[in-house]
């Protein structure tokens, strides 16, 4: 049972925050790097760093331009990338097959990462939006976003991924049984050591705007994708999507967006005491770049302000865009 206080003024909550020192030794949540996770994205061609518009300060890197990010996420000591890639105009199809090519971008940066910087743990996604014609997760027939011949696909292409040499496989297409599809498939191919960091939580929110112009979706995308991704106005949903997931063989649950949805992060902490994280998306840095840039907020406040949240709900780790900035703070050697 919690204590139960002195009246003041034997009580005096304020003695705990008169000094750094003593805030430091009561403080109940630590920010730490070894909690970040880089998302990036990458894109075709050597030496190239485009920038995104709508992410201010974020670029799409080529390959060899991404194992200089992993060297540099290796030296700050932030354990793990994500790869997102932007695919060209000529390979996105209605049939996706570029999702499980063994030469796909993705497939070709793992194994580059891998060769050059092999402490780095790599994270992938798993969905077909980047290769799809329309833009959706899944295949799309007669209007609709069809489920089990979409998790054929995945398990292709997660099989691909693992094959390169990925260490956590991101599903984030929301499709019903693809963790338990993909779990044994994995098993199967020999690949029982790779992890599963599932989206079990992934809401239709209006926040990846700017993830859809990064990995150029943004245009193609022809409806919506509430059939299949989270009611925002949900909460006792998400629970049963992660207690399923894990079921199925997901090593790791995520909640996606990441601030708007803190509750969701307690509640799947609380009830489930699994490893946890959160995707500080698109959206969430781009309103926080944006007002840094425009000096109406303290960049590096709000950075770790906003991560702490994410700890403060119970995330073990965030997938965030502003990772190496923030480590740089922490560790401020570098």
């Amino acid at each position: 049972m919690p204590a139960t206080l002195a009246a003041y003024p034997a009580t005096r909550l304020r003695r705990l925050r008169r000094s750094a020192q003593i805030r430091s030794l009561a403080q109940e949540n630590t920010l730490a790097v070894g909690d970040l996770i880089w998302p990036i994205f990458l894109r075709d061609g050597y030496d190239v760093a485009e920038p995104i518009a709508s992410m201010p300060g974020v670029e799409r890197l080529s390959i060899d331009r991404a194992v200089r990010a992993a060297e540099e996420a290796a030296t700050l000591g932030i354990p793990a990338l994500c790869l997102f890639p932007y695919t060209d105009a000529d390979r996105r199809t209605e049939t996706c097959e570029e999702a499980w090519s063994d030469e796909n971008l993705v497939n070709r940066a793992i194994r580059a990462i891998k060769a050059e910087v092999p402490e780095i743990a790599i994270m992938t996604d798993i969905a077909l939006d980047p290769y799809n014609a329309n833009g959706h997760d899944g295949f799309v027939k007669d209007g609709i976003i069809v489920n089990d011949e979409t998790v054929e696909a995945l398990v292709k292409m997660a099989l691909a991924q693992a094959d390169a040499g990925a260490d956590i496989l991101g599903p984030s297409d929301m499709m019903d049984g693809r963790i338990g599809a993909m779990r044994a498939a994995l098993e199967t191919a020999g690949h029982q050591d790779v992890a599963i960091l599932s989206y079990s939580a992934k809401y239709a929110s209006a926040f990846y705007g700017p993830f859809r112009d990064a990995v150029g979706a943004s245009g193609r995308l022809v409806g919506d994708k509430k059939t299949y991704q989270m009611n925002p106005a949900n909460a006792e949903e998400a629970l049963r999507l992660v207690e399923r997931d894990l079921a199925e063989g997901a090593d790791m649950v995520m909640v996606k967006p990441g601030m708007p949805y803190l509750d969701i992060c307690r509640r799947v902490r609380d009830r489930f005491g699994v490893p946890t994280f959160a995707y500080q998306v698109s959206g969430e840095y781009a309103m926080l770049e944006g007002a840094i840039r425009n000096g109406w907020l303290d960049g590096d406040k709000v950075m770790v302000e906003s991560l702490m949240a994410f700890k403060r709900a119970g995330c073990h780790g965030i997938l965030t865009y502003f990772a190496p900035r923030v480590a740089r703070l922490l560790a401020p050697s570098f």
